[in-house]
């Protein structure tokens, strides 16, 4: 297997941070996006590596194997075992400099290393006259979706190495969830299962609402005249315009909660959350020269 170095996919240096990495990750998953690149291979072989490079430098664990072994990196633990054993074995023949390691190992491409103790390449070893199998790669990808696309249940179709994913969306996804495809990673090693898809969703919101799980938070400007005596306000939900009474001498901050008008409980379908709306009173302005008397007499009776 050719040598990828990831972090020339990502454009990023050996010490980049885990926002570097993510920031890198967006703009080039972005740029070979298959929808911003149809019918494009060279973009699609290159929107692999972008994932490919994403799913091992986002791991910090998986990231410090493929800062020391390379390519092999997902062989790490057979590696580090067979090389203890090895460096014995080596070491007990009068050869102390053949030990497991870059030194000791003069600097040989690791897989030299597994053809030379197991008989293969570094994409497998035989164990017991058996070649022992290894799942396929996972693969890390972000879907961005509007906040009114997260409010009904949709379908979306994805494209993960030329192959097109049919993807039901469950009304009520939240930002940063992540959900599992089974076996739509890379390919398994030596008849191994297959990896699987991680997709991570990104909710923009662009709306007046604010969103805290199932629950939407929002404001509505009240007059000052209504607050006082009471009557009706047309409120914002998010399916549309409802009527509400408004109770005279309303306060400004007080809350009202509209059960059932807030966000898609998932995957529970008829199930909502509720909107929490907060009146904001407003004075009036520009008073006449009668409006202010009549407030004056008002401040005299009061």
């Amino acid at each position: 297997m050719a040598f990828i170095d990831y972090y020339s996919v990502l454009g990023i240096a050996k010490n980049a941070s885990e926002a570097d990495i993510k920031k890198a990750y967006r703009k080039q998953a972005r740029k070979y996006h298959p929808d911003v690149n149809p019918d494009d291979k060279t973009a699609e072989h290159k929107f692999k590596e972008v994932n490919e490079a994403n799913e091992v430098l986002s791991d910090p664990e998986k990231r410090k194997k493929y800062d020391k072994y390379g390519k092999d990196w997902k062989h790490a633990d057979q590696f580090e075992q067979a090389g203890a054993s090895g460096g014995r074995r080596q070491r007990g023949q009068g050869n102390p400099g053949a030990g497991f390691g870059g030194e000791g190992y003069g600097g040989a491409d690791y897989s030299d290393f597994f053809e030379s103790m197991f008989g293969g390449s570094g994409g497998g070893f035989r164990q017991g006259g058996r070649s022992t199998k290894f799942k396929g790669q996972d693969f890390n990808a972000e879907l961005q979706l509007s906040i009114h696309d997260a409010y009904q249940t949709r379908k979306q179709v994805l494209t993960v190495n030329g192959e097109n994913i049919r993807l039901t969306i469950a009304a009520g996804i939240a930002d940063g969830q992540t959900i599992k495809i089974k076996g739509k990673g890379a390919p398994g090693i030596n008849g191994g299962p297959n990896g699987d898809l991680y997709i991570k969703f990104a909710i923009k919101n662009d709306t007046k609402f604010q969103r805290e799980g199932d629950n939407l938070y929002s404001s509505e400007d009240l007059d000052l005249y209504t607050s006082m005596l009471g009557g009706e306000l047309l409120a914002d939900t998010f399916g549309g315009k409802v009527k509400l009474k408004v109770a005279p001498e309303t306060q400004n901050g007080t809350k009202v909660r509209l059960k059932g008008k807030g966000f898609p409980v998932y995957k529970k379908e008829g199930e909502f959350g509720d909107l929490i709306l907060t009146y904001s009173i407003k004075n009036p302005t520009n008073l006449t020269a009668e409006e202010k008397k009549l407030f004056e007499e008002l401040q005299k009776l009061r």
